[in-house]
């Protein structure tokens, strides 16, 4: 049996600042393909005041995971997801996979990072 669904979404998505110390800010999109297929995934971003941004694509080989940074503009397919703005994610997957999100926001000296499924 294979793992996970085809269709996600990231409700709570905003790109924090690099911030303070050794580790920067970022946001992280994990994916585990747990099929015998390579998972070709289509990403949507959603805005509170915008139109909706469609256009990146995502890969992930069969039975492999794979970690796609949202302030790393190779990963995003050139697109530039903008500090501190609010947005959410949908991702359509031609195969079942497994989403989770991360977060590390260290504004301060204090360093704050969570992870969640997607939905």
């Amino acid at each position: 049996m294979v793992c996970g669904k085809k269709y996600w979404i990231i409700p709570d998505c905003e790109l924090p600042p690099e911030g303070e110390g050794e580790l920067k800010g970022h946001e992280s999109v994990i994916i585990v393909n747990d099929s015998p297929h390579t998972a070709h995934i289509k990403v949507k971003l959603f805005f509170p005041d915008r139109d909706c941004y469609e256009g990146i694509t995502w890969t992930v080989e069969a039975g492999r995971v794979k970690c796609f940074r949202m302030n790393n503009e190779s990963d995003m397919c050139g697109y530039v997801v903008e500090k501190e703005t609010q947005y959410a994610m949908k991702l359509e997957s031609d195969t079942k996979i497994v989403v989770q999100y991360g977060r590390l926001d260290n504004r301060q000296t204090n360093l704050a990072y969570y992870t969640t499924l997607g939905y």
